[in-house]
């Protein structure tokens, strides 16, 4: 593979930010094993070779950075945003609706982050999620409240580790009490491959994803998702705590 043919491949494979990770980490002086550390665990090997197969040896860090940049610059897009809607008869008049939401899930290529108060197991994204953790390249995450599904008698949802269970070897956190104070999750969002951004009224049922009226917005802006998931990830541990699934 020439150098166009092998830049235009890892353009295609690298998200915006992992080509931002590895740009930053080969500028700080950290070695290629080491800056690839940054990239989704699926595709570490195939980055490695399109990489060597720009430039190898010494004087190769520099290459490798610039493409990156441009990559890194490529995709920084301005934002878009769409409306998402449900309406009781599919009544709606713009935008898709939330039943599309596990068609972004079923799409992504290296990570999901899901915020839901609860789950049901109606949910299209029940089933959608377990698929994703089970794609060895879809690094899943997902955070929802605690006292919503482990005491589910109003719920009737499954338990965090019932969930746990489900979306195995997915990261699942559950709420926990901070300042002696219990911590509702009620942030519902999902975010795919760093760019797109899924907020929204509706849980993650499915009367809420054929039923209800309910309303968000599909976003396309890494910048923004980078940022929404860079706030959970630092909510882990104190606002937050792992389950863990025996």
């Amino acid at each position: 593979m020439s150098d166009a043919p092998a830049g235009l491949r890892l353009g295609q494979l690298l998200t915006r930010s992992e080509a931002k990770g590895v740009a930053d980490r080969l500028a700080d002086g950290d070695t290629l094993t080491s800056a690839l550390k940054a990239v989704a665990f699926g595709h570490r090997a195939e980055a490695r070779k399109l990489l060597e197969n720009v430039a190898a040896g010494p004087g190769a860090a520099a290459h490798h950075i610039a493409l990156l940049r441009a990559i890194e610059g490529a995709r920084t897009l301005p934002a878009t945003v769409t409306p998402l809607w449900t309406m009781p008869g599919h009544l709606a008049q713009s935008g898709p609706l939330t039943t599309s939401v596990p068609y972004l899930v079923d799409n992504a290529r290296h990570t999901v982050t899901c915020s839901t108060f609860n789950f049901q197991r109606t949910s299209g994204l029940w089933t959608a999620l377990h698929k994703a953790a089970q794609r060895p390249e879809v690094a899943v995450r997902v955070y929802l409240d605690a006292r919503a599904a482990d005491d589910s008698v109003a719920f009737r949802a499954p338990t965090t580790n019932e969930v746990a269970a489900h979306l195995r070897p997915a990261a699942v956190w559950r709420t926990k009490t901070f300042d002696g104070t219990y911590v509702r999750n009620h942030a519902k969002f999902l975010a795919i491959d760093h760019h797109l951004l899924l907020v929204t009224s509706a849980n993650f049922s499915w009367s809420a994803e054929n039923n209800n009226v309910e309303f968000g917005v599909l976003i396309d802006n890494p910048a923004l998702t980078e940022t929404v998931e860079r706030e959970m990830s630092e909510a882990e541990g104190t606002l937050y705590e792992q389950v863990k699934v025996r």
